[in-house]
């Protein structure tokens, strides 16, 4: 404890802590709520964010791709509030889905897009939030990149479709568990177990060739080229076409305000944060990016839930992996 409070956090960096904290509480105490298997959600939560998302930031911080400044929580290198956060869209995201009638196969796109969208609200702000700590200055987010890169903000194009893949092989794999779980009549060592297969799986596959292919085009680009503009592109708008074509406004279930506030409720208080610690710190020169990625997620989310509201068209047999 005496640790902890060792060296001083500044203000904007531990009330967006303190806001991940308590958002995360709520997610889980409402997922686990509406939940025929609740033991099971908090095993997928803490397998995500301590096996897969917490494991891979630690990882890259040691690759030298970006350090972060402390905080009062930390999991090895990295704030906690860091895979807490990613932990929030994870879940949220799957229980939106669960939701919307779409093919399988589009959801991990689906889940990435929400992702990328939320991060391009975070990273601008984050790497801006400088400041003098016991003699260094480091911001609460700093990446180190190579001159000449290509980047948004002194930010690699690529990290923004690296939250895509966050998403995808999370949810991939998680899905998957799900089905089987389901498949074998909810048997209780399947479940206690797929959340960390899946985890691990996910964490294999992030480091994989794939993921090169996947955010630069390796092997036919390289790291920092051109290549990432076109693999951002093409991640951007793949999820979109299928939301078009694909979804095209159907529903599973209609939403139930009471119980599903969170779904809508969490990414408008991250992008409210995000928007007024911008303001606030004068950040003025990515105030255009957070407020239009705020402005895109939130404007999906209001026509995910505008279709929503509308009569539910009977359709085969669905059956919710938590109703």
């Amino acid at each position: 404890m005496q640790y902890m409070f060792q060296q001083p956090i500044p203000l904007p960096w531990f009330f967006a802590d303190l806001l991940t904290v308590l958002l995360t509480l709520f997610v889980i105490l409402f997922a686990v709520r509406r939940s025929l298997h609740p033991e099971i959600v908090i095993l997928e939560c803490l397998a995500f964010v301590f096996l897969y998302a917490g494991l891979f930031e630690n990882f890259a911080v040691v690759q030298g791709w970006y350090i972060y400044g402390r905080s009062l929580l930390m999991f090895g290198n990295v704030p906690l509030s860091v895979p807490l956060l990613e932990m929030d869209i994870f879940i949220t995201g799957l229980w939106l889905l669960e939701k919307m009638s779409v093919p399988g196969w589009c959801k991990p796109f689906i889940l990435g897009l929400f992702g990328m969208l939320q991060d391009f609200s975070l990273d601008p702000l984050a790497t801006r939030q400088v400041h003098t700590l016991n003699g260094l200055t480091t911001g609460r987010w700093t990446w180190l990149i190579a001159p000449g890169s290509a980047n948004i903000y002194h930010i690699p194009v690529y990290n923004f479709p690296g939250w895509m893949l966050i998403m995808l092989y999370g949810s991939l794999y998680i899905l998957l568990g799900r089905k089987i779980f389901n498949k074998t009549g909810f048997k209780s060592w399947v479940g206690y177990t797929y959340p960390f297969i899946a985890m691990l799986l996910a964490l294999i596959t992030m480091v994989t060739p794939l993921s090169q292919f996947l955010l630069w085009l390796a092997p036919f680009g390289v790291k920092g080229s051109i290549t990432e503009w076109i693999m951002l592109a093409f991640l951007l708008i793949l999820p979109t076409l299928l939301l078009i074509f694909l979804w095209r406004g159907r529903m599973n279930h209609a939403f139930v305000l009471s119980v599903d506030w969170p779904l809508f409720a969490v990414p408008v208080l991250f992008h409210i944060a995000d928007c007024f610690w911008t303001i606030a710190g004068g950040f003025y020169d990515v105030l255009w990016l957070i407020l239009l990625s705020s402005i895109i997620h939130l404007g999906l989310l209001l026509w995910i839930y505008l279709q929503g509201r509308k009569p539910v068209l009977p359709r085969e047999k669905f059956i919710p992996y938590s109703p």
